[in-house]
């Protein structure tokens, strides 16, 4: 009996592994493709900073910054996984607000590191799930947010994942954003694996992600005390072994 991940590559590894340590079968069904979105060339010219809130944006981001200025500027990110991505991209003042988007937002404008009325470069994905820079509008700043990459949905599963339902080989699904879920959805629906797939527990990061489940079927849906991975997987271990 497997548990199936749903979350896109890279971070699906570090998922995989983490339930390895814990003792599960794993199968991977990365139901979000990351896409990168190229930057136009004179981007951020007049930014006085840059805010981060996903490890991707750096991703996508890294190949067009390499020897450029912006390296230089004040980077903020919302935590300290990101804050390394940045690191590794080049960036030498990283700061990180090891928490969530409000943090950062705190942060941004309570550190005294950036003057109200300046110019921040946000590096973000298509779809945002917070108007931070709104919300950093009503602060003082400017905040110019430069769409890097985008997550596509997936439209199948893969056969093997598919031959695992019909089989009833997995005893689980993991489900992180409301965008991925709704990607699985379709795609059990497309794979004819529907009736199967919907039948075993899934566990969801956070209320939102599983009222997609809930709307779909899917009747036996668990929610992480808190938004975070440690305690989904805790969550989930608990369900499956009680």
């Amino acid at each position: 009996m497997a548990v199936l991940v749903t979350r896109p590559a890279p971070d699906n590894e570090h998922t995989a592994s983490a339930l390895r340590a814990r003792g599960f079968e794993v199968l991977l069904a990365p139901m979000l493709r990351f896409e990168p979105v190229a930057m136009p060339p004179d981007v951020g010219g007049d930014a006085a900073g840059l805010i981060v809130t996903s490890s991707n944006a750096l991703r996508a981001a890294a190949p067009q910054l390499r020897a450029s200025a912006l390296l230089r500027l004040p980077l903020f990110a919302v935590g300290d996984r990101t804050a390394a991505a940045a690191r590794e991209a080049g960036f030498t003042q990283v700061i990180s607000a090891a928490a969530d988007a409000a943090a950062l937002r705190d942060l941004i404008a309570d550190s005294g590191v950036i003057d109200a009325k300046a110019t921040l470069l946000y590096l973000a994905g298509a779809d945002i799930s917070r108007d931070l820079a709104s919300e950093l509008a009503e602060r003082g700043f400017d905040v110019v947010t430069q769409t890097v990459y985008r997550m596509a949905p997936v439209a199948a599963l893969p056969r093997d994942v598919c031959a695992a339902f019909a089989a009833n080989r997995i005893e689980a699904v993991l489900h992180y954003s409301r965008r991925s879920a709704a990607a699985f959805v379709a795609a059990i629906r497309a794979d004819g694996v529907e009736i199967s797939a919907l039948a075993v527990p899934h566990g969801c990061l956070s209320a939102n992600v599983a009222e997609v489940l809930r709307e779909a079927g899917a009747t036996q849906v668990t929610i992480a005390a808190h938004p975070d991975e440690n305690d989904m997987l805790e969550g989930l271990t608990r369900a499956l072994r009680s």
